[in-house]
């Protein structure tokens, strides 16, 4: 892990990330490096736009043999699909970013850190969207840290799902509106293709259109309507009082769920 004793910080090459996870210990032969408690992203899915970086959390504790240290250990925990352990740990996965170490006894440690998801490069085809398997790359290395004694994959983690991000827009009109008229919403739902890096319209997606009348804090669902081809969204309400209208919509296993920022209508 290249890591000094308590606190000490390791930062290593990142490239994608996956969610949280607890899991059951992993036991790794070769290396006798054991990791357990392995939570990343604080359990929810790691949703994921079209340019910024992302940096889901990671934490767990890892346990060494004896006549080895924090600097000639590593265990480093990654994520991949469709391949093998080992293939997905030299490329087309989710890395570690950065981890600290708080070692509370010779051979063990507490974790701490995080992966890194740079969108553009990370997630090339919208097929990432998917499952992800948890695995940690386990190795042991020679005092000077430039001959590797051992290395094994532990895999026993589960998965975690990696979404595209969404979003939603909204707006009412006209504004005002004498009370009993016709009120009509629009707004569009998008996700973000990490083929195009772009936020492109999401089809035959079915939103709620929810509003919430001035002075009070809760919205209520008026109406259902689906999306069409390009994402666009529209439905005529009737005027009855002052507030707050909003499309949103929930997360799929692919996609994360949005809500619009919602647009006021003065109903005089």
């Amino acid at each position: 892990m290249r890591t000094g004793r308590t606190g000490a910080a390791a930062a290593l090459a990142g490239a994608l990330a996956f969610t949280a996870f607890t899991a059951p210990a992993a036991r790794a032969a070769d290396t006798g490096i054991t990791v357990t408690d392995l939570v990343v992203n604080n359990g929810k899915p790691i949703v994921v736009g079209v340019s910024e970086a992302k940096h889901p959390s990671l934490s767990f504790r890892v346990t060494w043999p004896a006549g080895y240290t924090p600097t000639t250990m590593d265990a480093n925990p990654y994520l991949y699909h469709d391949t093998t352990a080992a293939k997905g740990a030299d490329q087309g996965g989710i890395y570690l970013s950065s981890v600290t170490l708080y070692d509370d006894s010779p051979t063990s440690a507490d974790c701490e850190g995080d992966l890194y998801i740079d969108p553009p490069y990370t997630l090339d085809s919208n097929n990432d969207a998917t499952s992800w398997k948890i695995a940690v790359s386990a190795r042991l290395w020679d005092k000077t840290h430039t001959q590797l004694k051992a290395h094994e994959y532990l895999t026993g983690f589960g998965s975690i799902a990696v979404k595209r991000a969404a979003r939603a827009t909204v707006n009412a009109s006209p504004e005002p509106v004498a009370k009993g008229r016709t009120i009509t919403v629009t707004g569009r739902a998008t996700r973000a293709d990490w083929v195009k890096h772009a936020y492109v319209g999401y089809a035959d997606k079915l939103a709620k259109l929810q509003f919430r009348k001035a002075g009070t804090s809760t919205y209520q669902t008026v109406k259902y309507v689906r999306t069409g081809s390009t994402g666009y969204l529209k439905t005529t309400v009737t005027a009855s009082a002052d507030g707050y209208w909003r499309w949103s919509y929930g997360e799929t296993s692919t996609t994360g769920g949005a809500t619009a920022k919602s647009d006021y209508v003065d109903v005089v």
